[in-house]
């Protein structure tokens, strides 16, 4: 009496030694998507991982200097207890404008490797530019990051103290957005900060 086991083996081992092409393509397909859907899984974990807290301030400028200011903020401690941590202002939530800004900071990363701001007194020297770059970015896309949490639509302006209600109101009258007034609300303000915005405004043609 033949083994079955065996006989399993003996038929799958030709196909195995020289499979057919409507085989040879099934397995292709199914290695080719197991490897994607891998891929893919790794590409998005490693997005995910870069993008905490934790690992921002793995660098040593990033952690003795803009962190050590953002503390005590009023993003870092509130009454609320609704925190913003470094990426939920400087890195979008929708993947495609995610991507793109990663691809941006590998410039940063090069800086970071040339010790181009790892000590106070070099970030003092370039904190202006760095804050117009920030500034800049935030004024095009209508401070969308900031719009995660603030938006002018589901805010109650009546229950706002006088200062905020008259101000919130001209900025929706003037079509202003959040960082044209919310400078230095998690980092210290730069000298020369009032010419940067006016050079800003001209630039992006009154934005």
């Amino acid at each position: 009496m033949s083994n079955p086991e065996k006989s399993g083996w003996r038929r799958l081992w030709p196909l195995l030694k020289a499979p057919s092409p409507r085989y040879a393509l099934g397995v292709l397909l199914l290695v080719g998507g197991i490897g994607g859907v891998m891929a893919w899984g790794a590409f998005n974990w490693a997005l995910e991982l870069t993008n905490t807290e934790a690992f921002c301030i793995t660098c040593h400028e990033m952690k003795v200097i803009n962190y050590a200011e953002f503390q005590g903020t009023v993003h870092d401690a509130n009454k609320s207890g609704v925190r913003a941590t470094c990426p939920d202002c400087h890195v979008p939530k929708e993947w495609i404008y995610k991507v793109r800004r990663k691809i941006q900071a590998s410039n940063e990363l090069f800086h970071h490797f040339l010790g181009t701001v790892d000590t106070p007194e070099k970030f003092e020297a370039k904190r202006l530019q760095l804050a117009v770059n920030v500034w800049r970015a935030m004024k095009e896309t209508d401070s969308r990051e900031c719009r995660n949490c603030h938006n002018f639509e589901a805010m109650d302006i009546s229950r706002q103290n006088e200062r905020a209600h008259s101000r919130h109101l001209d900025a929706v009258q003037d079509k202003k957005t959040c960082i044209d007034c919310h400078k230095g609300v998690a980092h210290h303000l730069p000298k020369g900060t009032f010419e940067a915005e006016e050079m800003l405004n001209k630039e992006l043609g009154g934005k």
